[in-house]
């Protein structure tokens, strides 16, 4: 755990610095932390294929600029990077991105652009009776534009309406998945009092046994974006794939109020448990990704859960709680009484607006107290609960007990975990490979946000190999 310094520091000198680091904080906590203890060593040498690096001008080059902050540029990014697996529309996007910035970019006007987008596309066209397909793409990208809506409305006039566009989402998102064809199997997975709802993703409803990836989604993605980073790259392939909601995601977090748990691997193997019970599953061949922060959560549960044959780290995360800046850790000491003292006393009240809006975006998956005062337009008071559940969610000592192949990403320009994948490569004693993307084809930043067909092209290409010899 990382702690505060014992010494006293006095109010004015602690106060100037918080107010000065974390006023910035909106962009840091967003796009652009940069990891305490990340090795400076060069990157390793890649096992698998890498894209060529080139010169670029900056982590977001010439069109890749949507918005001068850089949080909600990448949000805007990913919504653009998804039109290649039809999860938006790239008109559609960088028209709402014109909006948006003729009225002034902020969280109201980010939020309530996307959100009409989102309306808009649940309505029926103007053209005419839409078609089956029409229907469910515009589904699709309509539960991709509440998701974009969704990540800025505790900053907005309007914090109270996040269950509410929760909601919206997930219903465009299961009228997309009724009409796929075949539809995926829905079911409620045991997981103590809260079940997981899943959705079950078959190339067809013959009874083939088949391959089969879980996917798991990071802090703050929806399960839209799971089908851009593995649902259909796995469907091309004959494969099956299984998305969920777990503690602190989606179903869980905004409606049942359950929040992250540590131990992923009792998330996980209800999951296998359930895929296991199958015919049409190849129980030899199940495989686990992880994405942004399920780099962390993923590897984790396969330290555990031996059944799985395959792991993907995207990116490999061995600490989130290094994902915040120092000046935020630093905030966190050993005793509770204190480090709420200066949280409410010496920080918020020199919180800017957007930065107070991004801490309570950090914070709501790991406390539904900050999650519930958010939507009421209030600061949360305890920063040493969801803080120290954060760094419980560490597993630098856990990563060598992985037996199985895994596969670790990285990214050029990577914000949020920066340093952290080469060092999860390097702690692994399992076959491994490491990948990393560069911004030689525009595949940077976390996620390969502009990239999502090239990310998935290395993923199942590796995965590809790695279970046909299982």
């Amino acid at each position: 755990m990382t702690h505060a310094s014992g010494a006293p520091a006095s109010g004015p000198t602690r106060r100037t610095t918080m107010a000065g680091l974390i006023g910035g904080a909106g962009a840091v906590l967003t796009a652009g932390c940069t990891a305490s203890g990340a090795s400076s060593a060069a990157d390793p040498t890649p096992t698998r294929t890498a894209w060529a690096s080139g010169p670029v001008s900056g982590p977001t080059p010439g069109v890749m600029t949507l918005f001068k902050d850089p949080g909600f540029n990448f949000n805007g990014l990913l919504a653009l990077g998804s039109a290649g697996y039809s999860a938006g529309e790239v008109g559609e996007v960088l028209t709402a991105v014109n909006t948006i910035n003729k009225a002034g970019l902020s969280a109201q006007t980010y939020t309530e652009t996307f959100k009409r987008l989102g309306d808009e596309l649940r309505e029926p066209p103007r053209s005419g009776k839409p078609g089956t397909q029409t229907t469910r793409f515009r589904a699709l990208r309509a539960a991709q534009y509440y998701g974009q809506g969704l990540f800025f409305v505790l900053g907005s006039d309007t914090p109270g309406s996040e269950e509410q566009l929760y909601k919206a989402g997930r219903d465009a998102w299961d009228t997309f998945c009724g009409l796929c064809d075949p539809a995926p199997v829905t079911a409620h997975i045991p997981y103590g009092k809260t079940p997981l709802p899943v959705w079950f993703f078959r190339p067809d409803d013959s009874r083939e046994r088949r391959p089969t990836v879980i996917l798991t989604n990071g802090s703050d993605g929806q399960n839209v974006d799971m089908w851009t980073y593995g649902v259909q790259a796995a469907l091309q392939r004959g494969w099956n794939a299984l998305v969920y909601d777990g503690p602190g995601q989606g179903q869980l977090l905004f409606v049942d109020q359950v929040v992250f748990t540590p131990r992923w691997e009792t998330v996980v193997t209800p999951l296998v448990d359930w895929l296991s019970a199958r015919s049409d599953v190849d129980t030899r061949k199940i495989a686990l990704t992880g994405l942004s922060m399920a780099g962390n959560l993923a590897p984790r549960a396969a330290a555990f859960e031996t059944r799985i044959a395959a792991l993907v780290a995207m990116p490999g995360v061995l600490s989130p709680w290094l994902g915040f800046p120092p000046e935020v850790r630093q905030i966190l000491t050993p005793d509770k009484e204190r480090t709420n003292t200066i949280w409410n006393k010496e920080v918020v009240p020199e919180l800017p607006p957007s930065a107070a809006a991004t801490m309570k975006k950090r914070i709501e998956p790991f406390s539904v107290p900050a999650m519930l005062a958010a939507r009421e337009g209030k600061m949360f008071t305890d920063f040493y609960t969801p803080a120290t559940l954060i760094t419980s969610l560490d597993i630098t000592d856990v990563v060598g007990r992985i037996k199985m192949p895994t596969l670790v990403l990285d990214y050029d320009d990577e914000q949020f975990y920066p340093g952290q994948p080469r060092q999860m490569y390097a702690k692994l004693t399992a076959p491994k490979d490491y990948v990393k993307l560069t911004a030689a084809t525009g595949a940077q930043l976390h996620c390969s946000p502009m990239a999502p067909q090239q990310h998935c092209e290395v993923v199942f290409d590796w995965l590809q190999e790695k279970l046909s010899g299982s």
